[in-house]
């Protein structure tokens, strides 16, 4: 079906992209994923190349876009050409609209600059051991120092995307105990210079896909944050934090979505050139009948991610409806790339296939930013359950 979203100024960005892409990612995106990341200088060319930048505003040295849009058809370039950008996507996609809503203007023009360039990449550290998605038994504590010049940081952190290279890391921390009535409450977040005294990068944690962003735990031992670094106010971190899950979700979504297009791609390509018993693996009806239902699929989730796109653009894009679109598009890319990875054989099971690094990738997506389990509970209590 004809979309709607896209200019040509979207079409002339999609040349642009996948013409980098062509270039200087899918050529090297082996050696990322044996590293863990992309070289750190690559995120500094993703700034010169306008990326990091697209929705930071033109006072701070972005484009000033405000549309989703931008962030769709670069997911959708990279899984097409089943490539990566590492982390580029925190960045972006759920680090700025924290600095863009809670930063002062002294914090917006202190990090934006940096932010768009590259040269200050971001992460955010909320989840700990032991806690996983239950921000209120967060244990990491803050405490101000006598002469109130800064904080005192201590804990650890776990499943921190990005943490290995980030400059500047938001920090989810406990400033003061929770309230009885509360748990959520006492929940700060502090903006921490990587290169302080006491933050130290641990283990880096080994993923059975997207091996290429880099994933690790993060300590902090009586780390001293200045109180200009404080985001928003103290205590109401938590607040914050479900004020961006749409966009987080919508994040999530269009990159799922993206994949399954990706590898509906793939798979009709070897399909038509993959034989067995002397006939194209396209001739057997099998695999028709199988593709026919991908693409069906496929087509309902991007109507789907299209609509909540406009939605979230005008500002109407409701948590239960970001809930809706990451279920039913993290559940439907799974089910596709898990029948084309299938039509594929056992080359299908080889990473040197773009479909299994797919296959890999994608079993995430119904985890973070709030398991499926999560998504059916805020879907079920939007219909009054």
């Amino acid at each position: 079906m004809r979309r709607s979203l896209f200019t040509e100024d979207h079409e002339t960005f999609r040349a642009m992209i996948r013409d980098f892409i062509a270039k200087e990612v899918a050529p090297v995106c082996h050696e990322w994923e044996r590293d863990g990341h992309p070289p750190r200088d690559f995120y500094r060319r993703l700034g010169e190349l306008g990326v990091l930048g697209i929705q930071v505003p033109e006072e701070y040295g972005g484009a000033g876009e405000t549309s989703f849009t931008y962030s769709l058809v670069i997911d959708e370039e990279l899984a097409h050409a089943g490539a990566t950008f590492g982390n580029a996507a925190v960045h972006t996609g759920l680090i700025l609209p924290y600095l863009l809503k809670y930063g002062t203007e002294e914090q917006k023009k202190r990090w934006l600059p940096g932010f768009v360039t590259g040269d200050i990449m971001t992460a955010i550290a909320m989840t700990e051991p032991g806690t996983g998605s239950d921000l209120a038994g967060i244990t990491t504590t803050a405490g101000l120092s006598e002469d109130g010049t800064h904080y005192v940081l201590n804990g650890a952190k776990t499943f921190i995307s990005g943490g290995a290279l980030a400059d500047l890391v938001l920090v989810v921390c406990r400033t003061s105990p929770p309230d009885e009535q509360d748990r959520r409450a006492g929940l700060t977040i502090l903006c921490v210079d990587a290169a302080a005294e006491g933050f130290a990068v641990g283990r880096k944690l080994e993923k059975i896909g997207l091996k290429s962003s880099d994933t690790v735990e993060l300590s902090f031992t009586d780390v001293k944050v200045p109180v200009e670094n404080l985001l928003g106010e103290e205590g109401r971190a938590f607040e914050y934090l479900t004020h961006n899950l749409a966009k987080e979700r919508m994040t999530i979504a269009s990159s799922s979505c993206a994949m399954a297009a990706g590898a509906l791609k793939f798979t009709v390509d070897y399909v038509r050139e993959r034989k067995v018993f002397g006939r194209p693996v396209a001739s057997f009806q099998n695999t028709k009948f199988v593709l026919a239902e991908c693409a069906t699929e496929v087509e309902a989730a991007q109507i789907m991610v299209d609509r909540a796109v406009e939605l979230l653009d005008a500002g109407e894009l409701t948590v239960a409806d970001a809930a809706k679109v990451k279920l039913f598009t993290t559940e439907t890319a799974s089910r596709v790339i898990d029948k084309c990875l299938q039509l594929h054989g056992g080359y299908g099971y080889m990473m040197e296939y773009p479909i299994a690094q797919l296959y890999t990738a994608i079993r995430v997506a119904r985890i973070y930013g709030g398991t499926s389990e999560v998504m059916k509970t805020i879907i079920a209590k939007s219909v009054g359950l």
